[in-house]
């Protein structure tokens, strides 16, 4: 596995380095933003498979270099960050990011998070576009009162309002939409979705349920079922129209 570490210190990025090519993980450091992204230009080299970014880059914000990064390429993109708000993991998201570590960090669990997302990565159809949560699902859009999922297009619309959903959000909602009412536990979003069974993503589904509600600004959409789950809760429609007399 090739992985790209954006990291301004080097004494932090040679430890790891040390480390993650313990584990056969073959390291690239970029010293800032700007080296980060010349790295990730087309060459032919190993294409990387996670990019380790660090926040706190000398030359320009890491959410700005995240959001940069999404514009060129889909390779699975880590933030590591001291900031441990949610505010913050959920505009790190909003960008782009596939996973957020906040420091200090145990180095064991960094390893299962980058292979987690190297996991994740879906090869793309011949169309260019994603595969949905469920290859299965009918091409039809599935309307829940006000809200409208086209699973084809991978589009979500409020009101025929566009919504613009992560990746990760749509395959989630997408995966709750298509069988509304239905209580799904937290392992089996985790591994439909995120397509692993390692426990410690559920804090990130957490932050990516909390971002659909305010993205979506219907909390009550996604009912979290205390001790087991997550279900989908269709707005209840308006009482039916009087017949004509």
């Amino acid at each position: 596995m090739r992985l790209l570490l954006v990291e301004d210190d080097d004494h932090v990025a040679a430890a790891l380095s040390a480390v993650l090519a313990k584990h056969g993980v073959a390291v690239v450091h970029a010293r800032n933003g700007e080296e980060a992204l010349k790295a990730l230009l087309p060459d032919r080299a190993e294409p990387f498979a996670v990019v380790l970014l660090d926040l706190g880059l000398p030359d320009q914000d890491g959410f700005e270099v995240c959001g940069r990064i999404r514009k060129i390429c889909a390779i699975p993109v880590i933030m590591v960050t001291a900031r441990a708000d949610v505010r913050s993991r959920i505009h790190g998201l909003n960008l782009g990011a596939d996973d957020y570590v906040v420091k200090p960090y145990d180095t064991g669990e960094l390893l299962a998070r980058i292979h987690a997302v190297s996991r994740r990565t879906v090869p793309s159809s011949t169309s260019g576009g994603e595969q949905p949560a469920d290859e299965g699902a009918a091409d039809e859009a599935l309307r829940l009162g006000a809200v409208t999922v086209e699973l084809p297009t991978r589009q979500v619309s409020v009101d025929g309002a566009a919504v613009p959903l992560t990746r990760k959000e749509f395959d989630l909602l997408a995966l709750l939409a298509q069988r509304p009412g239905v209580v799904f536990r937290r392992e089996q979003i985790i591994s439909e979705v995120w397509r692993t069974s390692w426990e410690g993503t559920g804090r990130t589904l957490e932050v990516h349920v909390a971002s659909l509600r305010a993205k979506l600004r219907m909390p009550a959409l996604i009912e979290t079922v205390r001790g087991v789950g997550y279900r989908l809760v269709v707005p209840a429609a308006g009482p039916p129209a009087a017949p004509a007399s």
